[in-house]
């Protein structure tokens, strides 16, 4: 088996590996990097020229895997791109409002490159994509070769797989992006059982240790509670979400504790793609039954559009409840101009229920300390940190403990270390080696070679 990570910069960015088995050559994964702009920000096709791809593998809608596949799927016009049904579902939605974003940041910006791809190259080449069932195997013909491949269930959003391939007498398995753990509305990863010949893992948490005591039953508790002792005081509560996933699991956190009367009565304020997310997850419920989530949910909130009016750096006109994108507090979203209007009066909360990258507003407001001046340079608005900011354990990743004894329960003879910083790889290239020393671990160089 021969594997190359065609992410250029590494870490988690632009995911997309090219795997050769035997004659069979396929894509797993075509991200975009969340931290660049232009052509730049999606993978390097380059060793892929030559190759006649066979097939492209999606494990999921995180624009860190598919925000690039327009552009793979324009370089291989006649290469069939396979995802689970959720995803299917979910991935026109998804790539579209990625071309609205970048639309929009040609507009504002003036990049040359923006869109990387249009609405009706998303249209053209949506009959390319195939939906398969998780737990049922396919096998797929090259010109010369053939595998077998299976979706299982791997958490994280809705849709997400981890893929086990067999070529020949080999095992091959992908965790993709996994949560073990379950969610309010998603059930966690069920992955196969047994010995793996090669094992390519996330390591998003390698660097971090997971608290001891925290649950996710518990910190919605404590979710709750902040959000009332917020309201009683008068204040009004920021949770900037991601859209995939998130943003439904908050509001089906909020709608179970409105409807055993442990949530304070406010207006619930929404807004952003997650609102059509949540139509669609409505559609994958109905369809699968694989998501807890049902437009009914919003209806009983009463969830409210976030006002128009809303001013940076004024308070706002209505006190509530804004769940509201986006997660890291991003330039030009309703959560950026909304923490902007809170953050300078200490009845207010700012919770932050994922991650954010330390570069980006929502990471400088977690690291901010009381007192602090802070300038939302977007909007012209500059404040002292009064609000009470405060992080929640709500992650979409299995814990670093939980991927290691998973991968020593594999046996695999090859391990493949992915989707993770330079430090979070460190650790698992440590465990495992200790833990495996038969084993061949590996911390790909991107756009380098490796057999296994």
């Amino acid at each position: 088996m021969k594997i190359i990570d065609l992410n250029a910069d590494g870490g988690i960015g632009a995911n997309s590996l090219y795997v050769q088995l035997g004659d069979f050559h396929l894509v797993v994964d075509s991200g975009l990097h969340p931290k660049k702009i232009g052509r730049v920000a999606a993978p390097n096709l380059r060793p892929l020229q030559g190759v006649k791809l066979d097939l492209i593998l999606i494990t999921h809608c995180h624009l860190d895997h598919i925000g690039s596949l327009p552009l793979l799927m324009r370089a291989y016009p006649n290469t069939p791109v396979i995802m689970t049904q959720p995803s299917h579902m979910l991935i026109e939605r998804m790539l579209h409002n990625s071309a609205n974003v970048m639309l929009r940041e040609k507009e504002e910006k003036n990049i040359p490159d923006y869109p990387l791809f249009t609405h009706e190259e998303i249209d053209r080449v949506a009959p390319r994509m195939y939906p398969l069932a998780f737990n049922s195997p396919k096998k797929f013909a090259g010109a010369r070769d053939e595998i077998e491949f299976t979706f299982h269930p791997a958490g994280h959003v809705p849709g997400a797989a981890g893929i086990e391939i067999h070529h020949k007498h080999r095992r091959i398995f992908f965790t993709g992006d996994v949560l073990f753990q379950v969610q309010r509305i998603l059930a966690g990863a069920k992955f196969p059982t047994g010995k793996f010949d090669t094992l390519v893992t996330e390591t998003t948490h390698g660097a971090t240790e997971k608290p001891p005591g925290i649950t996710r039953s518990k910190e919605m508790i404590r979710l709750v509670e902040t959000i009332n002792a917020t309201i009683q005081r008068g204040g009004s509560v920021l949770i900037p979400v991601f859209a995939l996933g998130r943003m439904q699991e908050i509001m089906a956190i909020l709608h179970d504790a409105r409807k055993f009367d442990r949530l304070a009565e406010c207006p619930i304020f929404v807004s952003g793609l997650g609102m059509d997310i949540a139509d669609y997850f409505d559609q994958i419920s109905k369809k699968t039954g694989m998501v807890h989530f049902t437009r009914s949910i919003l209806k009983d909130l009463k969830a409210k559009k976030a006002p128009r009016d809303l001013k940076p750096g004024k308070e706002p006109p209505i006190q509530g409840i804004y769940v509201v994108s986006a997660g890291m507090v991003a330039e030009n979203t309703p959560s950026y101009t909304i923490a902007s209007c809170l953050l300078g009066n200490a009845k207010h909360s700012i919770l932050f229920v994922g991650y954010c990258d330390p570069d980006t507003p929502g990471g400088h407001l977690l690291a901010a300390n009381n007192g602090d001046q802070f300038l939302f340079d977007a909007v012209n608005v500059k404040t002292r940190v009064r609000a009470h900011i405060e992080r929640f354990e709500f992650s979409g990743h299995a814990t670093r403990d939980e991927l290691l004894n998973f991968a020593v329960k594999t046996q695999a003879r090859s391990i493949v270390l992915t989707h993770g910083d330079p430090p979070a790889r460190a650790w698992f290239m440590e465990q495992l080696t200790a833990k495996m020393p038969k084993s061949k671990i590996l911390d790909p160089v991107p756009l380098q070679t490796y057999q296994v």
